[in-house]
């Protein structure tokens, strides 16, 4: 009997084989659940896409990954697309997958409103983190493509309506894999070397797949952390992207931004010109005034005959100084009379006044004697005349009246 015999790695392969030849598993789509989605540092995703029954291996690698549109997620219903084959080292047969849908609408609007969430969630839409434009703008810079309608009506507009402007084009891709690095980059860029007061980015109009890349998160982060005055220009007036959300100011296609950042010279010019008008009727209005203050100033006789005025002032300072003087002699007067009465009460009430008409006054050692209790027998005491004074010794004390 002879038997054939084949090693697991020559088992694998066969069937490995049979899977790469059968046209049916080259390219298939898959619908389920996605489960344990995980992303290795290699940029290679693995999951596994369930149903209610049975549950399939995937592998998305990383060349194919750098284009998904959203963030897949565990739970999240899927269609899968790509093509049956084994991995031969486990002997594992898997869906080797080149793209994934978001089931129940289009990739790129489930991506639109993801990322929308996510930066939402971070407060990048906060109007408290929105910076006013410029009103007269000395330089401006337009990140777009240099080859579109757009800018060329950009550049028009601008030039028709404010000429004093400086106008720095700053040229990008505005679609494709490359477009939001190089947008990213001429932001940063612009800001980097402070080239502009303001900075106008977008595009004309086109499909949501033209469009996409101003609904690239490193784009939309970019206008974020500028610190000069970003105008999103995207497309037509129904199109709405990422960058309009997080952007200073959005405008509903690139002519309008031109026309949002810049003021309109004839309105400017019209304004000046009743300002102006305002100004010489003031100016007017003031010279006048001071005319009439001037002619009636120079009636005065201050002005006409100025030493009168003087010498009129000369007479009144010298009868106020008579006033003065009157009342100062007067006030004088008064209170010297005063003096002399209070002097003369002060006299009449002295002590010595009345010694002076006979009467004298005994003292013990410096205190007058009131009452005979205040001296004895044998004590000195004195007798203080207007004239002197006499020593005595009490020799005896009669105490009646």
């Amino acid at each position: 009997m002879n038997e054939m015999y084949l090693s697991v790695s020559e088992v694998n392969e066969i069937i490995k084989n049979m899977l790469d030849n059968e046209p049916r598993f080259s390219s298939i789509m898959v619908c389920g659940e996605l489960s344990n989605y995980k992303v290795y540092p290699s940029g290679h995703h693995y999951f596994t896409l369930k149903d209610a029954e049975s549950s399939l291996k995937c592998v998305m690698f990383r060349s194919n990954s750098s284009r998904l549109r959203f963030r897949p997620e565990s739970g999240m219903s899927v269609t899968a697309i790509g093509r049956i084959s084994v991995y031969p080292r486990d002997g594992v047969y898997q869906l080797y997958v080149n793209h994934m849908i978001p089931q129940g609408e289009g990739d790129l609007q489930f991506a639109f409103e993801q990322m929308k969430e996510k930066l939402e969630k971070e407060g990048l839409f906060d109007e408290r983190h929105k910076k006013p434009l410029p009103v007269y703008p000395s330089r401006i810079a337009l990140v777009t493509s240099s080859a579109g309608a757009a800018v060329h009506d950009m550049i028009r507009i601008l030039g028709e309506r404010w000429p004093a402007a400086e106008i720095l084009l700053v040229p990008v891709r505005v679609q494709g894999e490359e477009a939001p690095g190089e947008i990213t980059r001429a932001i940063q860029y612009v800001n980097q070397h402070q080239l502009a007061d303001v900075i106008i980015t977008g595009r004309g109009g086109g499909s949501a797949e033209d469009l996409w890349a101003f609904n690239d998160e490193n784009v939309a982060r970019a206008i974020f952390a500028s610190h000069i005055p970003v105008i999103s220009a995207v497309g037509h007036e129904p199109d709405v992207t990422i960058s309009d959300y997080v952007s200073d100011v959005r405008a509903s296609t690139p002519s309008n931004a031109a026309e949002i950042v810049v003021p309109d010279q004839h309105d400017i010019r019209h304004r000046v010109r009743i300002l102006s008008s305002r100004l010489g009727l003031s100016m007017n209005n003031i010279v006048s005034s001071r005319r009439e203050l001037v002619l009636k100033l120079s009636s005065r006789k201050v002005l006409q005959s100025p030493y009168e005025y003087l010498n009129n002032r000369s007479l009144e300072i010298d009868r106020m100084t008579e006033r003065l003087l009157n009342s100062m002699n007067g006030t004088i007067r008064d209170k010297k009379e005063r003096f002399i009465r209070n002097a003369a009460l002060l006299d009449a009430m002295s002590p010595l006044a009345v010694i002076s008409r006979g009467y004298l006054i005994a003292q013990n050692k410096d205190k007058v004697i009131r009452s005979v209790k205040d001296t004895k027998t044998g004590d000195s005491i004195q007798l203080r005349l207007s004239d002197g004074r006499i020593d005595c010794t009490v020799d005896h004390i009669n105490n009646e009246g």
